[in-house]
């Protein structure tokens, strides 16, 4: 079903309401039209959104869903009482109860990235992300003992991706290292990781999902060959096996996945449990 407008409303950037409604619209087989309307932070924005919700629904002959993470409440106001769409507020929904229930009341902020430069946390994600880029793809061995994580695999098995993500999603210090010939005849992990064992977490691939990644990168090599593939990936998980390394298989699964698994498995100590 595709026939169905989603808005996300926000005073901020509408992160946290495009990820809230989008782990709500999942369980749904539909594939809806995406409206993003961030920065929704006056009276007068707030009627230009009902404008459009509302026109859309006259086009559609049906509700546009609209998800809101508003803390304004003369914004809100507006929204609420005028928009013909079915409305979920998330504040109104998760942190009013919260508020009552622990007889506190919020800090009402404008989205996670609110008054960033005295974010302790936005400054650590943001030198997390430096680190990641640095530390892409084994560039230098410098300052390793500073990582929070160490990713190992073939060529394009995802290390790259986890951990972009792991950086900016959880502000940890990601390096990743691709296992080459080298490695292989050596029989041993790259030197300059032997002494950071702890840190390490292993990605390996089905050898026919690899081929097909590396073909479109360089089509017709012996890099992409599934022969080659095959040998690469079979040395990789065993060389991973003899070391005592923790690994899975980034085949059929998600950046999310894969991280939620690390984090299990590695616990960094900057992160709380």
């Amino acid at each position: 079903m595709t026939d169905r407008t989603v808005f996300f409303i926000s005073d901020g950037t509408g992160i946290t309401a495009e990820t809230f409604g989008n782990a709500i619209l999942a369980q749904f087989a539909m594939a809806p039209r995406h409206v993003r309307l961030p920065f929704t932070d006056t009276v007068d924005k707030a009627h230009q959104a009902v404008r459009q919700i509302n026109h859309t629904a006259e086009l559609e002959g049906r509700r546009p869903i609209v998800f809101t993470t508003l803390v304004n409440m003369d914004v809100l106001r507006v929204i609420t009482e005028n928009c013909k769409g079915m409305l979920l507020d998330m504040f109104g929904t998760f942190v009013n109860p919260l508020e009552a229930e622990l007889g506190i009341k919020s800090n009402h902020r404008i989205g996670r990235f609110s008054d960033v430069s005295k974010s302790q946390a936005y400054t650590d994600r943001i030198e997390a992300i430096n680190f990641s880029l640095e530390h892409d793809d084994g560039q230098t061995h410098r300052d390793l003992g500073k990582a929070d994580v160490i990713l190992v695999g073939v060529s394009r098995s995802g290390k790259t991706p986890t951990a972009l993500y792991l950086a900016m999603q959880y502000g940890l210090k990601a390096a990743n290292y691709p296992l080459i010939p080298e490695d292989f005849e050596r029989r041993q992990l790259p030197p300059a990781l032997l002494e950071h064992r702890k840190k390490i977490f292993g990605l390996s691939i089905q050898p026919e999902r690899l081929s097909e990644i590396r073909n479109e990168r360089r089509p017709n090599s012996k890099y992409a060959a599934l022969e080659n593939c095959r040998m690469e990936v079979s040395e990789a998980e065993a060389m991973m096996r003899r070391s005592g390394i923790r690994w899975l298989s980034s085949t059929t699964k998600s950046i999310e996945e894969i991280a939620t698994t690390i984090l299990q498995e590695i616990k960094p100590e900057r992160l709380v449990y």
